[in-house]
């Protein structure tokens, strides 16, 4: 099982004897996983990163949890919301998705072998599969039925990834100016 790791400027070894356990000094806000969320992991308090986890079952991408630094401005926090709430749409899109695609190519296998008059099961006890040109049929015919679907997502995920990058820049100006603003003279 794929541990859970920090994201960050240094590499930490994978935590897998910590991998799914609640991190008790977070109590019971990490109780259950949030609607739409891939785990009920949390990261520890302490920890300043953000954290990236094992693949989901059924979207197959990796949750991430952001980091909330104490001191967070306006932006930063407008900006960590926004990719908190892409990555939750795009976990329910692709967790769809997928569920959609299994159930049709199985209803297509099993279509297809009934017509060629086989059962599910080989006479040796083996799952019947169909050839690659068979199912390149099917493949075919699912990207074909959802393509409007796709350009869809495609369409609203650079609209997402765009607004995330403009977040970022903005965020990234806000903090070198404050580093490179006069500080006010303290009187002792």
């Amino acid at each position: 099982m794929a541990a859970w790791r920090v994201l960050g400027k240094r590499r930490l070894p994978p935590l897998a004897a910590r991998a799914w356990r609640l991190a008790p000094e977070r109590g019971a806000e990490c109780g259950e996983a949030a609607p739409g969320r891939a785990s009920r992991f949390c990261p520890p308090r302490k920890s300043g990163h953000d954290w990236i986890g094992p693949p989901d079952k059924l979207s197959n991408l990796r949750p991430v949890h952001f980091h909330v630094p104490e001191d967070e401005s306006p932006a930063e926090q407008k900006l960590r919301e926004l990719r908190q709430e892409t990555q939750d749409w795009n976990q329910r899109f692709w967790a769809s998705q997928n569920l959609a695609f299994r159930k049709e190519k199985e209803e297509f296998i099993h279509s297809r072998l009934k017509a060629k008059g086989l059962g599910l099961r080989t006479e040796s006890g083996q799952k019947a599969t169909l050839n690659a040109e068979e199912m390149a049929d099917f493949y075919k015919e699912f990207l074909s039925k959802n393509f409007q679907k796709h350009m869809y997502y495609n369409r609203d995920w650079y609209r997402r990834n765009f607004a995330i990058t403009y977040l970022m820049g903005r965020v990234a100006l806000e903090r070198a100016w404050d580093r490179l603003r006069p500080k006010p003279k303290t009187r002792s």
